[in-house]
């Protein structure tokens, strides 16, 4: 009894003291000691999965040539990734990341630059959309950014004004002080990209400097300290994000389809995804705790021996034995009998400690998560929630502000394989609530100021909106590090899904895309005209356009909209949208009107005819657009050529009416532009017709079918009339009838 006792005394005494810590220390980088570690003169280390020199790089993506340049002391060489031909200013193993510096886009003319980028088309790099902001510099600059990686195209416009406003954000880096400066946020996961600058139309003409710039940087550059580019060929460091892909065909140290036991494997890996990317998975890997080195080398993780170094252990005058990943502290022998009376003496003084002590720290735990959940409440606008709530802005009978635990259970802590898509703004899973109801749970990527306000913005926009076509709010959760949003669940995905991957059990057949054309209607002709007060969308494209399980159509995706005043013509914003569904006149002059949503209404108008995307590499650079596209088509009468060739066998002479309507909604001037009430009505009286059309067709078919069945059977009994007079012997009567 005592033995045990004493045993059960060493471990507690050891349970409390064991701590976690951090240890780094220096160790092999290179796949071989033949492998250069760096550059000769450049300090910056070249680990593996890159090298310098054949076999010392993982794949062709991961080589490293050292180039010769000149710098102020003379010669040097500096390390360039040789598949894209850009210089190396460090490599960031940890964290899978890479930095390099990036050219500068530049245009020095008041005519269209236009710059295509794809040096990482194909690779196991992206531009990190965490790390970079994209950045507009000169008097009167409109740049644009976009990219079509993923099968809808998304981008990020930036323009800068010549009256010397600041530009400023609550990010890592800001225009600051820095006159004509524009920053924006970079789409995720972008491999190659197109970058457009031109003067901004209809504004002040240029004074001094005419040049332009635009330039991908990263968010920690202290731009306003760098805000003069002196040379065309200026460069500033961006971020790329990098995985290993296809694992079966490199020599990786372990097998990584294995689950790793976090107190016996010196590695951890992790499998991430790439939507755009074209081999799908990548796989990063790091340094389990107690290990050190480098984890893409066979072996390359090594026990740390915290025993060598007092500080890394907290033995103190007990024997330190080091264990694989660990240490373990011995006690100095002493008399059997001492160790008794000390064993049974600790071992009951310990069990009245750990009583109190876990009592404690439930206590102090319990406190300091009320604390947490209370900082991130406050962080994620929950103070500002509050202030909607009681000025009746948000319908607290319908939103509800849900536990954080419950959305974790929901999710099954937001496992990968719950996750139903992931776009710029966050990653959307799929959950089951207590009471088995299903729910679409948005949970954000970051959140500074502006991704806040939209966040709250969708909150209190969704809340006051109940109509059938649009996507039900059921609440949110702030307690948690970035906001939760509730949706009610819609299974058939987005439209674009829909168009662009044919289902073969349910087709987009013309009556279809007719009823999701009215459904869209309807919802912006409640938002613009019978809500409470007025509505702007302003994001209106087919992947916020969502089919139930009917393949009815709901509106999603508030986060940028707007609610005016009623007697309000506009709204004077900062131009941001969709590349290929935004309004010209918005782009022109700033000022958002309800005739922008119906602009982007005609391009969703024109998709549902045509099958085509908004924006297509494929088609020529002036009919990139879809909308300029069809106008074109229309005008040349080679509207039966453009269009899908399910709607051109189904459609009739409704789609010709269909596409004028959409003609209409694409006028350069918002003014000849239809209202959506207009629109919806227009809309609703053609699937009228068409059904009324189809019923009086059915009715037809019908008395057809009966008609023919009336004629069989007279036909039937009048041949068993004259079989009957041929068995009889009347043959002349006979004669008589068939002449």
């Amino acid at each position: 009894m005592a033995a045990v006792l004493l045993r059960l005394g060493f471990q507690i005494i050891i349970l409390l003291s064991r701590s976690v810590y951090a240890f780094a220390q220096a160790a092999n980088i290179t796949k071989s000691p033949s492998c250069p570690e760096e550059c000769s003169g450049n300090n910056v280390s070249i680990p593996y999965p890159f090298g310098i020199g054949d076999g010392c790089y993982i794949s062709k993506w991961f080589e490293i040539v050292c180039n010769e340049t000149d710098t102020f002391d003379g010669k040097s060489k500096i390390p360039v990734i040789r598949q894209f031909n850009l210089e190396v200013l460090e490599i960031l193993l940890d964290d899978n990341k890479v930095r390099v510096n990036y050219p500068v886009f530049t245009s020095c003319t008041n005519n269209e630059s236009t710059t295509f980028k794809v040096e990482l088309a194909g690779s196991p790099f992206v531009f990190s959309s965490s790390d970079n902001y994209f950045v507009a510099m000169g008097c009167n600059n409109s740049a644009v950014m976009w990219s079509e990686d993923e099968k809808v195209s998304t981008g990020a416009v930036c323009r800068s004004p010549c009256d010397h406003q600041r530009s400023s954000r609550n990010g890592k880096i800001s225009c600051k002080d820095t006159a004509d400066c524009c920053v924006t946020s970079i789409p995720s996961d972008v491999h190659s990209f197109t970058t457009k600058i031109e003067p901004r139309a209809h504004s002040e003409e240029v004074v001094g400097e005419s040049c332009r710039h635009a330039f991908l940087v990263e968010n920690s550059w202290p731009l306003w300290e760098k805000f003069k580019i002196s040379t065309p060929n200026a460069y500033f460091p961006v971020v790329l994000d990098w995985g290993i892909d296809n694992p079966s065909k490199t020599s990786l140290p372990i097998d990584l389809s294995v689950a790793n036991d976090w107190t016996s494997v010196p590695l951890i890996c992790h499998r991430g995804y790439y939507p755009s990317f074209n081999r799908g998975f990548t796989y990063s890997c790091w340094c389990n705790t107690g290990f050190h080195g480098n984890p893409y080398l066979p072996e390359g993780c090594q026990d740390i021996d915290e025993c060598a170094n007092s500080d890394y252990n907290y033995c103190g005058e007990t024997r330190c034995e080091n264990t694989l990943g660990s240490f373990k502290c011995i006690p100095a022998r002493r008399s059997a009998r001492l160790a008794i009376i000390i064993g049974i003496s600790a071992s009951l003084g310990l069990v009245v400690m750990l009583i109190g002590g876990w009592w404690s720290y439930k206590a102090v735990n319990k406190r300091k998560m009320m604390k947490q959940k209370e900082k991130f409440f406050k962080r994620n606008g929950g103070l500002l929630l509050q202030q909607q709530v009681s000025s009746n802005e948000i319908n607290v009978q319908t939103t509800k502000l849900f536990d954080s635990k419950e959305l974790e259970k929901a999710t099954d802590r937001f496992n990968a394989n719950r996750m139903l898509g992931q776009g710029g703004q966050g990653t959307v899973y799929k959950g089951m609530l207590l009471d088995g109801s299903i729910v679409a749970i948005k949970k954000s990527k970051i959140i500074d100021e502006r991704k806040l306000e939209e966040f709250i913005n969708e909150v209190v926009i969704l809340s006051r909106i109940n109509h059938r076509n649009v996507v039900k709010l059921l609440g949110c959760c702030l307690e948690t590090e970035v906001p939760l949003l509730v949706y009610e669940f819609i299974p058939n995905g987005t439209l674009s899904q829909y168009l662009n991957n044919q289902n073969e059990e349910f087709p987009p057949t013309w009556d279809m895309r007719l009823q999701i054309a009215t459904d869209i209607a309807g919802a912006l002709f409640y938002l613009h005209s019978a809500a409470s007060s007025p509505i702007y969308h302003r994001d209106i494209k087919s992947t916020n356009i969502l089919l139930d399980e009917k393949y009815r159509a709901k509106l999603a995706d508030f986060g940028t909209s707007r609610s005016v005043a009623i007697d309000q013509t506009h709204l004077t914003t900062q131009v941001q949208g969709t590349f290929g569904y935004l309004d010209p006149e918005y782009f022109q002059t700033s000022q958002f009107t309800e005739k922008s949503d119906v602009y982007s209404f005609g391009v969703v108008l024109v998709e549902l005819l045509t099958g085509e995307k908004a924006i297509s590499s494929i088609r020529t650079e002036d009919t990139k657009g879809l909308a300029s596209y069809f106008i074109r088509s229309m005008e040349e009468n080679n509207l039966f050529d453009i269009l899908d060739d399910r709607v051109l066998k189904e459609g009739e002479k409704e789609v010709v009416l269909v596409a004028n309507l959409a003609k209409r909604c694409l006028n350069l001037s918002g003014k000849k532009r239809p209202m959506m009430k207009e629109i919806s009505m227009e809309l609703v009286s053609v699937q009228t017709s068409r059904k009324a059309s189809n019923l009086d067709q059915q009715k037809y078919e019908k008395a057809e079918y009966v008609r023919t069945e009336m004629y069989d059977q007279w036909v039937g009994s009048t041949s068993t009339t004259l079989t009957s007079c041929v068995d009889s012997g009347d043959h002349g009567h006979l004669l008589t009838i068939s002449s």
